[in-house]
């Protein structure tokens, strides 16, 4: 039995999905109640409560743990926490963390948060894999869609760069990770097929829009993340394995007429 967290999110829905397609038996476990669908047994439960985790645990040879709340990271240390407790509990399930890169040398919240968690699951005494990716498309793509509301020049992050890679081709990296026949600790960062200064990304954005905004890039990153980020360390190039590139995800998102 394979448990995913987090599995109606942006990473957990495609994953479950792969997973539904081979002959392993899949659980499913999101906050709020799912409707029956073939080849997944959804469970209601929250890692922030405790909620209904034991029953989702129940019986899981391998749990990946895709949930996640950015916007509330202090959260996720304490839900992972939950999570392993209960893993714990069923024997010594696989458990598959998906982190991102960088998380150790970037002071960034989130990203401390992501490496609490990581040391936390190395410590924990049960099997594990991590596996640390670039961002994925949809990132930088919120970015420019809350940039793009506001009227007048877009204002740019002066020295970012970004490594975008296909949420898609990540699920099917977890799933291979999730089917292997054991764990494998750490393994190789997955990123994107290349790496784009934010400035190029955002014309390409715009042109694949239809949008004509003037473009500025005179904001600096500020503080110790700052560089970090500046300096490159959220970025993978030399495991630049995806295949979908930036322009064509936003061809796919926003076909010409």
């Amino acid at each position: 039995m394979i448990l995913v967290t987090g599995a109606s999110g942006t990473l957990g829905r495609p994953l479950t999905g792969l997973l539904a397609g081979t002959d392993a038996d899949v659980h499913a476990l999101s906050r709020r109640a799912r409707p029956p669908e073939e080849g997944v047994t959804w469970h209601k439960g929250d890692l922030w409560t405790g909620e209904g985790i034991d029953a989702a645990v129940a019986g899981a040879g391998t749990i990946v743990h895709c949930a996640s709340e950015p916007l509330r990271a202090k959260r996720d240390l304490p839900a992972a926490r939950r999570l392993v407790e209960a893993a714990r509990r069923q024997g010594a399930p696989h458990l598959v963390y998906i982190s991102i890169v960088g998380v150790d040398k970037i002071p960034y919240g989130y990203y401390r948060t992501k490496h609490a968690v990581e040391k936390l699951i190395e410590g924990s005494g049960l099997p594990y894999t991590i596996l640390r990716t670039t961002q994925f498309h949809t990132l930088p793509e919120m970015v420019l869609n809350a940039l793009t509301k506001v009227p007048g020049v877009i204002a740019l992050p002066k020295g970012l760069r970004d490594q975008p890679i296909d949420v898609g081709e990540v699920a099917e990296r977890l799933a291979e990770l999730a089917l292997a026949p054991g764990p494998a600790q750490r393994v190789d960062d997955m990123g994107g097929p290349e790496v784009l200064t934010f400035e190029e990304m955002a014309r390409a954005y715009l042109k694949a829009r239809g949008l004509r905004r003037p473009i500025r890039v005179p904001v600096p990153l500020p503080g110790k993340a700052g560089r970090g980020f500046r300096e490159g360390h959220h970025l993978a190039p030399a495991h630049a394995v995806g295949r979908r590139t930036w322009q064509e995800y936003l061809d796919e998102r926003h076909p010409r007429p």
